[in-house]
């Protein structure tokens, strides 16, 4: 059955890969609701821009009446809310942001999005969701064996984290107090096609292809669980129609990899596919440099619940993943060197005073 699906940060990274699944594998019509900050990329959605079921409204969630304008226009059966401030190094040099669109912008949402299932007819009601994506990292540090899962208790560490923390709390909070029937979810660290080269992965395979030193934060041993980008959107496809409302879902690669192993990976990737005698062996532009205030030391999520209750299982090893991002990166130099030109040239965000 057709549904009506509003999409906050549908031209981000996860929210354009969601559009772009939602849009290529159904008859969902789908409106994406983006402020087009430094990370919003129209060209991310170019593939499915033209398509009659794909509409667009340039808009900040914290605008209470852009927001029920857009609500009552639209008339959405879904919410699957993505937009966030969402790089940590960014966070630790300006927190307000992150507080602003994070925090305030989820409680204007979720506050239109009351009022709007308030006046819903009964079957629209019972079949309404507020899907809320967050991260793992409202967890925490895991300094000892396991895994994050739906019970572990919350220790935000950076004020990035403490953020998506706040809005999860809020989330849950107007389903239990006001009854709206919401899904939350969170995530580990998603890595793929159209990824903002400010994040490990494509800062990495950027720096490599033009030569440039490759900053590894302290001695690299900080820990990661990897899941590639579109398997991520099928998980979140797979809560919308199938999770239990009021129910939290973690979602995980099951593939976890210290970042120094990652930035090695990427550079036997790069060294295989784009050889270069000029640049040489790109291992050797590993760079150790000073650690992230605050860093996290591993990061692990349990994803049993979704792929037990829900049939979802990642395609994609961190192997596979990585060698199609690569490639992807390789194919589309055009969309990476917009933003490497005009947006965000590498330098390094966060800098311990």
């Amino acid at each position: 059955m057709s549904k009506r699906f509003l999409i906050t940060g549908g031209a981000g990274f996860i929210g354009s890969a969601v559009v772009r699944h939602l849009i290529g594998a159904t008859d969902h019509r789908v409106c994406v609701v983006d402020k087009l900050t430094y990370a919003g990329n129209l060209a991310s959605l170019a593939p499915i821009a033209d398509n009659p079921h794909y509409t667009f409204a340039r808009a900040d969630i914290a605008d209470a009446a852009k927001m029920k304008e857009i609500f009552f226009g639209f008339r959405p059966d879904v919410v699957m809310h993505l937009a966030a401030e969402s790089h940590v190094d960014r966070s630790i040099d300006g927190p307000a942001d992150f507080i602003q669109t994070n925090i305030i912008g989820t409680y204007v949402l979720l506050e239109t999005a009351l009022a709007y299932w308030r006046g819903l007819p009964k079957t629209a009601q019972r079949d309404f969701r507020f899907h809320h994506i967050s991260t793992d990292e409202v967890f925490g540090s895991l300094d000892a064996p396991g895994a994050f899962c739906e019970t572990t208790a919350y220790a935000p560490r950076s004020p990035y984290s403490a953020s998506k923390a706040a809005s999860d709390h809020l989330v849950r909070s107007w389903h239990h107090t006001y009854g709206l029937p919401v899904l939350v979810t969170n995530c580990s660290n998603n890595y793929g096609p159209y990824h903002f080269p400010e994040k490990l992965i494509p800062l990495t395979i950027i720096n490599g292809l033009e030569g440039k030193t490759l900053p590894v934060y302290g001695n690299g041993s900080n820990v990661r669980d990897w899941l590639y980008v579109e398997d991520h959107a099928c998980a979140l496809t797979a809560v919308v129609e199938g999770g239990k409302i009021g129910e939290t879902y973690c979602i995980g690669g099951r593939s976890e990899c210290s970042n120094i192993d990652v930035v090695r990976a990427v550079c036997a990737l790069l060294d295989e596919l784009a050889p270069s005698a000029a640049i040489g062996r790109r291992e050797d532009l590993i760079t150790f440099v000073a650690d992230r205030p605050g860093h996290d030391l591993r990061y692990a999520i349990d994803p049993a619940r979704i792929c037990t209750e829900l049939g979802w299982q990642p395609h994609e090893t961190f192997a596979t993943g990585l060698r199609k991002t690569v490639l992807w990166y390789l194919a589309n130099r055009a969309w990476w060197q917009r933003i490497r030109d005009n947006v965000y040239a590498g330098e390094r965000l966060g800098v311990p005073a």
